[in-house]
């Protein structure tokens, strides 16, 4: 009794693929894709139904293993959508665009970003492993070039010399993430995704994503944890 998949059309062909050669996308640039679609194509178009519309594609990537993934920005708590590829293990997907080497430096960059309090990994914390590589020692001119590189693709994002994990990464390897550092990757305790770059309860050790702290203190007087109900000690953003 298995539900028929809904059609896909032309309109949703077209969006995979501006979807996929993005990389990623932003929600509203993704409702104006979503519509420039239908109305290209003459499908169908209703501004409420983007969720329908990727589900309908989704249903048709299933057997390829593969999915189009909603994540939230931790800057600024924005939708992104991303078709991640649910086949490959940890950084496959990466391993056909980098040599060994500056896999090896992205894995220790992201190990420095995710054991961090905050999210982040200064640049000079990140040079300072180029030279300890096993694979193949780099230069300091030679890792930033890299690390370029890495923003430019949007593995990292990159503000003042600091590096953190770019929302694409987050989206797609957050299983990943979740099971090799099982004892300190964190959950956000508000929306229940992955928190790179979080706010962490003094008292109990919840983490939350700065935007979803945001919304969370809105309105009360005195912050306190939404578990142990501790006053909040971090600044509020």
């Amino acid at each position: 009794n298995t539900v028929m998949a809904a059609r896909m059309t032309d309109a949703h062909r077209r969006f995979l693929q501006v979807l996929m050669s993005n990389g990623i996308t932003e929600g509203s640039e993704a409702r104006k894709l979503h519509q420039h679609c239908c109305e290209t194509d003459k499908v169908y178009y209703a501004h409420d139904k983007l969720d329908d519309f990727i589900s309908t594609i989704n249903s048709h990537l299933q057997p390829l293993f593969m999915q189009i993934r909603k994540g939230i920005s931790e800057d600024d708590g924005r939708a992104h959508y991303a078709v991640v590829n649910l086949a490959e293990t940890e950084v496959t997907k990466m391993a056909s665009d980098y040599t060994e080497s500056e896999l090896e430096l992205f894995r220790k960059t992201m190990d420095l970003i995710i054991l961090s309090e905050n999210g982040f990994a200064s640049s000079t914390d990140i040079l300072n492993l180029a030279d300890q590589l096993k694979t193949k020692k780099m230069k300091k001119k030679e890792a930033e070039q890299v690390l370029k590189v890495f923003v430019e693709d949007k593995w990292l994002s990159e503000r003042n010399g600091e590096y953190t994990l770019h929302t694409r990464c987050i989206i797609e390897m957050e299983q990943y993430i979740l099971s090799n550092y099982q004892d300190v990757a964190r959950k956000c305790n508000i929306c229940h995704s992955l928190a790179i770059q979080s706010q962490v309860c003094e008292s109990c050790g919840i983490g939350m994503h700065l935007p979803c702290v945001r919304k969370y203190f809105r309105g009360q007087t005195e912050p306190r944890c939404p578990k142990c109900n501790e006053f909040w000690s971090c600044d509020t953003p």
